[in-house]
């Protein structure tokens, strides 16, 4: 993956907010895998798939954000090929986000 200049990603100012909440969904996995091995109701795992998809969402909307605001602006107001490429890698990662 590349980066911008400076050499630092759009996402480095809240980098420990991405990590605590991924740190907090990570949890979220093993609890699942608990319900699972406990032999939970399935309409109880099912909520808790959701919240963690929830959670994983709002996570990548973070980070699509964060390259917008510091990627994609920052190659945009130098030009040529790496603002071409930024705003194509953006529109990539938003149509898998569309399909998830």
């Amino acid at each position: 993956m590349s980066h911008t200049a400076t050499g630092h990603h759009g996402y480095i100012s809240d980098k420990d907010e991405y990590l605590r909440r991924l740190r907090r969904i990570e949890g979220q996995a093993r609890g699942l895998q608990g319900m699972v091995s406990d032999e939970k109701y399935c309409i109880d795992i099912l909520t808790q798939v959701s919240a963690m998809t929830k959670a994983l969402e709002a996570v990548a909307l973070g980070l699509l954000n964060d390259h917008m605001t510091h990627c994609v602006l920052t190659a945009a107001q130098e030009g040529g090929e790496e603002a071409e490429e930024k705003l194509r890698e953006a529109s990539e990662a938003i149509a898998r986000l569309v399909r998830s």
